[in-house]
């Protein structure tokens, strides 16, 4: 009987050794999740949101636009509160999502060490409570990304979907996150561009959408915005590598090059070191205490006056050659664009490290009407702080990576001279 119970015994632990091996073993099909960026023009600036899966409703997901912030702590969008969503309480075609509690941890944490230090935004306190139950709802300040001013939301628990991926392929198999978002009314996105209906934190707060993509997924973020309207870009999380058509088989990764991303006080944004701006073989120093800002949500490049002022005498310089034009606003430096085939040098970004960020020409030149392009950089006035903020014009095509667990930034430069481009990601649906 002892040797009967010692062989059972055995073979139990040898089972749940193997159990444990194959637990152990197993790995996921994919390797980060990934969504479409759209590029929209119908608002006051070019802008980019991320389509994202909100809500099951008769066997399908309904999707939602949110636009891509760098900055912003937590995100924010457009729906209602119902204490108990299973009632029959949410109007149809309505996103409706369950109250986080002025009296739960998350409600505190946000208020006070995640909001705005905005003077339009007033003191907030609790909220009232909602038809079918007897808890004070949890009202936070967010703040237009487009207009800067101050609203009102009341925080939540969301569900979002987004699928997954190889970096090469888009899966059938689904990824759900469940971040505390927070429910604003619809007026707060008037000034949003059409079909865009809240706003996505991709910052580096704990309360912003990265924090809620967990494992398998390694904190590491990728970010690739159009050009184009026709087309969309991507976003990727997780450590997978990249590909882009037509060029199928080379990982983008190994255009990059990295810098380190540097921490700035009372900002969740991301901040790289810039130390001169090269324009043919001339370089132009930053000062020491400059901060650089990376944002997707100003245009185009923005420059303490000091910075500005040598920047454009230098580029002038170089350019003599091309006829000008008279300036248009917000622009300071215009050329004549009837003259065939306009090429201008490169600007080059000197990183930490030593490291060349090249601002190519499709970066550099914005064409404003069919007759003038414009240095696409502008003047952010003498007190500008940052010092300089790199805009989404120049960060179109290129293709960013932010490495959340090294704390680094990894940069493509111009995807066009590597025959591709950002819309050029493969969204089809595979197995």
């Amino acid at each position: 009987m002892l040797l009967l119970t010692q062989l059972v015994a055995i073979a139990a632990l040898a089972f749940i050794s193997l159990k444990h091996e194959a637990i152990a073993q197993f790995v996921p099909p994919y390797s980060s999740v990934v969504v479409p960026v759209y590029k929209h023009t119908d608002a006051a600036k070019p802008l980019y949101s991320v389509q994202i899966m909100t809500t099951y409703v008769n066997m399908q997901f309904l999707h939602a636009n949110f636009l891509i912030d760098l900055d912003a702590p937590f995100i924010w969008h457009d729906c209602i509160l119902v204490w108990n969503t299973f009632a029959g309480s949410c109007p149809a075609n309505t996103l409706c999502t369950y109250p986080v509690s002025c009296e739960e941890y998350q409600c505190t944490d946000v208020r006070t060490t995640y909001s705005y230090k905005n003077p339009s935004c007033p003191p907030v306190n609790n909220g009232s409570t909602l038809p079918g139950w007897g808890y004070c709802t949890c009202p936070v300040n967010v703040v237009n990304p487009i207009t800067g001013s101050c609203d009102n939301a009341l925080l939540d628990y969301d569900e979002f979907t987004v699928n997954t991926s190889n970096g090469r392929n888009v899966f059938n198999g689904l990824y759900g996150a469940y971040p505390n978002a927070a429910c604003a009314p619809s007026s707060s996105f008037q000034s949003f561009p059409v079909n865009v209906s809240g706003v996505m934190a991709l910052s580096s707060s704990p309360y912003a959408f990265p924090a809620y993509l967990n494992e398998p997924l390694e904190r590491i973020m990728a970010l690739c915005l159009p050009s184009t309207l026709s087309s969309p870009g991507v976003f990727f999380y997780g450590n997978s590598s990249y590909y882009l058509l037509p060029q199928s088989n080379v990982d983008i990764r190994s255009f990059l090059s990295y810098t380190p991303l540097i921490n700035h006080p009372d900002s969740f944004g991301y901040f790289i070191g810039l130390n001169s701006i090269v324009i043919k073989t001339r370089s132009i120093d930053i000062p020491g205490n400059a901060t650089t800002k990376l944002s997707t949500v100003d245009p185009y490049t923005t420059l303490r006056s000091d910075i500005y002022k040598w920047v454009v005498r230098r580029f002038s310089l170089v350019t003599k050659r091309i006829p000008p034009a008279n300036p248009i606003a917000p622009f300071g430096l215009c050329f004549n664009a009837s003259v065939n085939g306009l090429r201008v040098p490169d600007i080059e970004f000197n990183l930490q490290d030593g490291k060349k960020w090249s601002i190519a020409t499709a970066n550099s030149i914005k064409q404003v009407t069919t007759d003038v392009a414009c240095l696409g950089f502008v003047d952010g006035g003498a007190t500008s702080e940052p010092a300089i903020v790199i805009g989404t014009f120049q960060l179109e095509d290129n293709f960013l990576v932010f490495d959340l667990e090294n704390s680094s930034f990894g940069f493509s430069s111009s995807l066009l001279r590597k025959k591709t481009s950002c819309a050029n990601f493969n969204f089809t649906l595979t197995n």
